[in-house]
């Protein structure tokens, strides 16, 4: 998206420069996986045969495209590999008006990029809510709110698509919705989530569901074949995540799983506590722990929303034993550390509230709002709780010293 907005070019955001690969005695071979013959290990690639000793697949995901008629006119796209980028660059010029179908992260970045270029953009959201899916209903209608006040997105809940229409010469012209309605567009974004890119394996013997089945090392069902990134469905999930998770983090530390255990170390995946970060236009939002869009029994929560700024805490923890199991935040920054570190102690509410400060990952640059937090839990719950403020400071110069 950065690309496409202007601030970066796209050699800018390349993990490594271009003498990088040889340096590290790294081929990189730019062809098409035809087949994966496991039994002589070796790949039949479009122009060339690979042989292999270790195998490691990290295909990645490709943008979910239902059966919805005209998904093959030209300006119907996702936004996922570079070849998006360029399709979408070269149709720009012509693009007034937009659809994106589909309420998550990937569509909020394409309408950012939309309407920095000043293209109108509708956002259809099938639920009442965006992203209700994931956020609980609070959070959601906060999200939800920031877009309609502040970016001119033109949002459509409860809107489904029905048919895309167009024809050979222009492209995509219009939508029609499950409502009998249309809409004049001349781009269709289709950012409905990913799916685990492995296709080319279907005539492999390596066995998939979603994605490519792997055990807690990563190793597929052939001994030397594995498995990393979104492409990978755990067959048992660790803990409360999901078995494919299709998350930038995870696939780096999946990455560095595997070096070990094909350097002679097996090594189990252990990716600790779930945590992840995005951005809502210019609305941060983190999440630590666990905060599901319908709370279990067991679960009590505090919200805190800040009355004069776009700032929320959306905090889930035990009813009887008070521990602290998740937060969500939006427009505030929390150190990853801490959170990470009160998760592992199994930290109680009261705990975390009387030393929120010490989370809070720009203090210098905002007013204080921890106190207002614990006033508002005092108030839910008929507590007394007060702010450790000393407590945290001590540490802080102890820490120095």
């Amino acid at each position: 998206m950065y690309v496409y907005m202007g601030h970066m070019r796209f050699r800018d955001i390349q993990p490594y420069e271009d003498h990088f690969w040889e340096k590290n005695n790294i081929e990189i071979v730019q062809d098409s996986v035809l087949a994966v013959e496991s039994d002589e290990n070796r790949l039949q690639l479009k122009n060339r045969t690979i042989n292999y000793s270790h195998l490691i697949i990290a295909s990645g995901s490709k943008s979910n495209v239902f059966d919805w008629p005209g998904t093959h006119y030209e300006g119907v796209q996702g936004l996922y590999f570079k070849q998006d980028l360029e399709a979408l660059e070269k149709r720009t010029p012509i693009i007034k008006k937009a659809a994106i179908i589909g309420g998550g992260l990937i569509g909020i970045e394409l309408a950012e990029m939309l309407l920095t270029r000043g293209v109108e953009v509708h956002f259809l959201v099938r639920e009442d809510r965006f992203w209700n899916g994931v956020l609980p209903d609070a959070d959601a209608d906060f999200i939800s709110a920031h877009l309609e006040k502040h970016h001119g997105l033109k949002m459509m809940y409860g809107a489904e698509l029905h048919e895309i229409i167009g024809n050979g010469k222009e492209g995509v012209t219009s939508i029609k919705m499950k409502n009998g309605k249309t809409l004049d567009v001349q781009l269709v974004g289709l950012t409905v989530g990913v799916s685990p890119n492995i296709a080319f394996l279907k005539d492999s013997k390596i066995e998939t569901e979603r994605g490519i089945k792997v055990n807690e090392f990563l190793q597929t069902n052939i001994e030397n074949i594995y498995a990393i990134g979104d492409c990978a469905q755990f067959i048992t999930p660790n803990g409360k995540r999901r078995p494919i998770e299709q998350v930038w983090y995870t696939g780096r530390m999946m990455g560095e799983t595997i070096a070990n255990s094909i350097c002679g170390k097996p090594t189990p995946y252990l990716p600790g506590h779930w945590f992840n970060s995005a951005k809502f236009f210019d609305l941060e939002y983190q999440t630590y722990g666990w905060v599901f869009s319908k709370r279990e029994e067991n679960e009590e929560e505090l919200i805190w929303q800040d009355p004069k700024k776009e700032r929320m805490l959306h905090f889930v923890f035990e009813k009887d034993t008070l521990e602290f199991i998740g937060v969500n935040t939006y427009g505030v920054r929390l150190r990853h550390e801490v959170f990470d570190t009160w998760l592992s102690e199994k930290r109680d509410m009261k705990y975390i509230l009387q030393n929120l400060t010490g989370a809070n990952f720009d203090p210098e640059f905002f007013r204080p709002f921890e106190q207002n937090i614990i006033d508002t839990y005092n108030n839910q719950f008929n507590q007394s709780l007060t702010l450790n403020k000393k407590m945290w400071w001590q540490k802080l110069v102890s820490h120095a010293q």
